[in-house]
């Protein structure tokens, strides 16, 4: 069994889709972002980084004792090793695989969530809205960058890392997902390439498990938590107006 310490980002989806993908018997707990639960001294004893996603294996590659690990790329690279599911064995493959996965962790999820924050998010708390334009420019135009990477990548390839899916798609999907969204739907149209390869795996059915993953009533009541306390932050700023 596997505890998956989660919350519904795109962070939290990387591991929930590999671990159904892997078809791994897991089990959430969820670390309520907004609640604070991440700065928890139990949690801390996981992630000293103070974020989710993490997991504890309780049955571990070599066995002993129960095995903690946090961030979202080394778990994935893990549960890739304990399964021999998508990450290749040879030096190569394999090598060819990890650096899309360090692309992504250096790259899309940061400058995704950085420009989230500066133009979407930041409006909400900013005093002067002029104080959230460089901040913007700066990452949604590098967001427009990376999707041209990607783009040009998949115009030459099934998927990222070439014509097999791995690790390196799982844990760029919900990023890439999600720029519509976050940044411009028009977005869609600039890079079909992307667009063809979101969908592809946007239909696997382990993919949308994972996207919803609510494996117990905890899980289940937290998130409905989550969505009327975003449905009262609403209803204050409207009677504010």
């Amino acid at each position: 069994m596997i505890d998956l310490y989660y919350w519904p980002t795109p962070n939290g989806w990387k591991v929930s889709i590999m671990l159904e993908e892997c078809g791994l018997e897991y089990k959430v707990v969820p670390v309520d972002i907004g609640g604070g639960d991440q700065f928890k001294a139990d949690f801390l004893r996981i992630s000293p980084n103070n974020r989710m996603p993490a997991i504890v294996d309780h049955n571990p590659i070599e066995g002993g004792s129960a095995l903690p690990i946090f961030e979202s790329g080394a778990i994935l690279e893990y549960l890739a090793e304990k399964t021999g599911q998508f990450l290749p064995a040879d030096p190569a493959g394999k090598y060819k695989v990890l650096q899309w996965v360090h692309w992504q962790m250096a790259n899309l999820g940061p400058m995704m969530g950085n420009a989230n924050h500066f133009k979407n998010y930041g409006k909400n708390i900013a005093k002067d809205p002029s104080q959230l334009e460089y901040g913007t420019k700066r990452f949604v135009g590098e967001v427009d960058r990376l999707s041209g990477v990607m783009d040009a990548q998949l115009s030459a390839n099934q998927f990222l890392a070439g014509n097999e899916y791995t690790i390196a798609d799982i844990i760029t999907w919900p990023w890439a997902f999600l720029i519509g969204r976050l940044i411009d739907e028009s977005m869609w149209t600039s890079f079909p390439n992307l667009k063809r390869w979101v969908d592809e795996i946007h239909g696997r059915p382990a993919v949308l498990k994972g996207e919803k993953s609510e494996k117990n009533s905890a899980s289940a009541n937290l998130l409905r938590r989550k969505k009327k306390l975003e449905e009262n932050y609403c209803l204050i700023k409207q009677m504010k107006k």
